[in-house]
């Protein structure tokens, strides 16, 4: 039974500190155990930290036991100053790097965990490697050689200079082996899978006298290009080749194949008209005998002045365009004809892809890059029926079956 008084003669929150403080301590301990298992294996300092908290705690603990003992009342106990748990006493921050710290695999690695590495022994590292990046740029590249790296090819102009141009990877190559290509008496051949394809040619003008038609037959020609006129590169006036009608009226009676080419000096389009027009007049009588190409010839003229030198790349290849429009409108098969450094400087290829290309290179092997379909080889080839040089052509295309 319990007298009156009783609760007035017993300190009233005894029992209430003593749970308070045991538990408190019981969850501070909890708190580290936890954080503490996390994976991190804890270090000199983390196991200090853990030993002086346990021992703060004690210690908070032996102070209120003392201050019970002595008959203090719940009042003191309230008024006693708390230790206060500080966002530095706690040990999870290192597990968090600060921004800018993380390794090239995004997190920094464990050993810097072990040593207790800050940000501070991580900043010379990327200093370094900033620098060595500086040095990186500032040095020169290496540049390919143009003449392995099979990006370019070599032009060898007419005054002797030579430059490494790069091939244009949009046009379409030739795909030719020429470990295919024979040659016997001046005349070549090439052939595919054992069997000849091609037809060997000559091309002729009123420079070539005395020719014999039925002579170039019988020594294996399969057919001529044969030029129809020019326009003078002075006067600019168009003359029809003093020995066209001879050339092509022989030709028929010797059963070659014909093809024709004109020698322009149009420096507009107008002009470019004009020629094609004069061609397709003067081929009317014998349409049904060409069955070869009718090429398109502009060079530069040699030690000399021309009308066209004045020619843009652009102009050119809109002369180029326009005579060979007209031609294919008129039912022939237009072709243009040039070297080298013609077809790759002068002209833009690009903008008469259209248009099969006679190449001159006189080689052995062509390095000409781009598709062609007919290639003058020599011009001081011997042939029977042509009593000075001849220029000689191998065809990689039947036209006449066209």
């Amino acid at each position: 039974m319990r007298l009156p008084g009783d609760d007035e003669q017993r300190p009233a929150g005894f029992s209430v500190v003593y749970t308070i403080i045991g538990v408190s301590a019981f969850v501070l301990i909890l708190l580290v155990a936890v954080l503490g298992s996390n994976g991190k294996k804890p270090t000199r300092g983390d196991r200090a930290n853990e030993t002086q908290q346990v021992q703060d705690n004690e210690a908070v603990m032996d102070n209120t036991k003392s201050e019970d003992l002595q008959g203090k009342g719940a009042e003191d106990e309230t008024t006693q100053p708390e230790r206060k748990l500080r966002a530095e006493d706690l040990d999870f921050w290192d597990l968090y790097p600060v921004e800018g710290e993380e390794n090239e695999a995004g997190s920094r690695s464990d050993s810097s965990y072990d040593t207790g590495e800050t940000s501070k022994s991580v900043e010379p590292e990327k200093k370094k490697d900033k620098s060595e990046g500086k040095a990186a740029q500032n040095e020169e590249p290496v540049k390919e050689d143009p003449s392995t790296d099979g990006k370019h090819t070599l032009i060898k102009s007419a005054d002797g200079t030579e430059e490494w141009v790069l091939i244009n990877p949009y046009l379409k190559k030739n795909s030719y082996d020429f470990t295919n290509l024979s040659e016997s008496s001046n005349l070549r051949k090439y052939t595919e899978n054992g069997k000849k394809i091609s037809s060997v040619g000559v091309n002729v003008s009123k420079h070539d006298s005395a020719l014999n038609f039925k002579s170039m037959k019988s020594a294996g020609i399969d057919y001529v290009m044969i030029r129809l006129g020019a326009r003078g590169y002075g006067t600019g006036q168009i003359t029809l080749d003093e020995n066209f009608v001879e050339n092509i009226e022989a030709a028929i009676e010797a059963e070659l194949d014909i093809g024709i080419y004109f020698y322009s000096q149009a420096i507009n389009q107008e002009e470019a008209t004009q020629e094609a027009n004069f061609v397709i007049q003067n081929l009317e009588p014998y349409r049904a005998n060409i069955k070869y190409p009718v090429a398109f010839d502009m060079e530069n003229v040699p030690n000399d002045k021309a009308r066209t030198d004045g020619l843009s790349r652009d102009d050119k290849t809109t002369i180029t365009a326009t005579f060979l429009s007209g031609i294919q409108a008129a039912g022939y098969i237009p072709m243009l004809y040039g070297n080298k450094e013609w077809l790759i400087k002068n002209v833009d290829l690009t903008k008469l892809q259209d248009y099969d290309v006679w190449l001159s290179e006189d080689e052995a092997i062509p390095d000409y890059p781009y598709l062609f379909t007919m290639w003058q080889y020599t011009t001081t080839g011997v042939v029977n029926g042509v009593t000075q040089d001849a220029c000689l052509n191998i065809c990689f295309v039947n036209y006449s079956d066209r």
